[in-house]
């Protein structure tokens, strides 16, 4: 983990500074913009189905589709609902995930889901499904490769979706880093010295620097200010010096 130091970075900076914190917050922000909607589309949706007197089945879900699809963009390429295992009567484990397809329509992810299978896919474990399920409200997860959907490096956006007080499923969205550094990266070049920014495991995520690109680690080093973002599990990494 990496300790947060209380040195500021140069007088001179700290206008600069600031700006680059509120890029990162924003662009954070508009990714869960999107999931807070898909969180509210869901229980409006949950709570339709059970005051019909019966529990949510798949075919209830894809109500959801039309608002995941058009939320495809600058940043986001999947995005959707993860149910809590249970949750569904005729799927006892089900996303109802949709990612971009640059060739044409959306496409909707397809796992293994048997549990009897040597291929099931049980979600639950991932950082992106145990933060929410724990309570966190957001939960940023990567970089990593993610080898089941896309096989790029991305960032797992994810907010938890609770229905009178129970957890019934997350939404969640995935970024690629690069998209992500095409935000961001513009008023990190415009710090004075070296500035990048990481995970709360110290991986970098974005950066103006050769030396620590997106995926290496950061363990804290002199001369450098590391100072949070938000109440986000990001913080921007400055150096005190130039």
């Amino acid at each position: 983990m990496i300790t947060r130091l209380d040195t500021q970075p140069p007088a001179a900076g700290q206008d600069l500074v600031g700006e680059a914190v509120t890029r990162v917050r924003d662009t954070a922000e508009e990714v869960f913009a999107a999931l807070r909607e898909v969180r509210e589309a869901t229980l409006a949706q949950a709570r339709a189905v059970r005051q019909g007197g019966r529990d949510l089945r798949r075919a209830d879900l894809a109500a959801l589709r039309p608002l995941l699809t058009s939320r495809f963009g600058a940043l986001i390429v999947g995005i959707g609902f993860i149910a809590a295992p249970g949750l569904l009567t005729d799927a006892p484990w089900y996303l109802e995930w949709w990612q971009e397809n640059p060739s044409g329509a959306p496409v909707q992810l397809l796992r293994d889901l048997d549990p009897s299978s040597s291929a099931f896919y049980d979600y639950t474990h991932w950082e992106w499904y145990t933060g929410p399920q724990s309570g966190v409200e957001r939960t940023i997860c990567g970089p990593y490769v993610d080898y089941l959907c896309t096989d790029e490096y991305s960032l797992t956006f994810s907010v938890p979706v609770t229905l009178d007080g129970a957890f019934i499923g997350v939404a969640a969205a995935d970024v690629f880093v690069r998209r992500f550094g095409t935000a961001v990266v513009p008023v990190l070049r415009e710090l004075p010295g070296q500035a990048f920014l990481i995970n709360g495991q110290g991986r970098v995520v974005a950066s103006n620097t050769a030396r620590y690109i997106a995926g290496s680690v950061y363990r804290g080093t002199e001369g450098f200010a590391v100072r949070p973002v938000a109440d986000l599990s990001l913080s921007l990494v400055t150096a005190t010096a130039t």
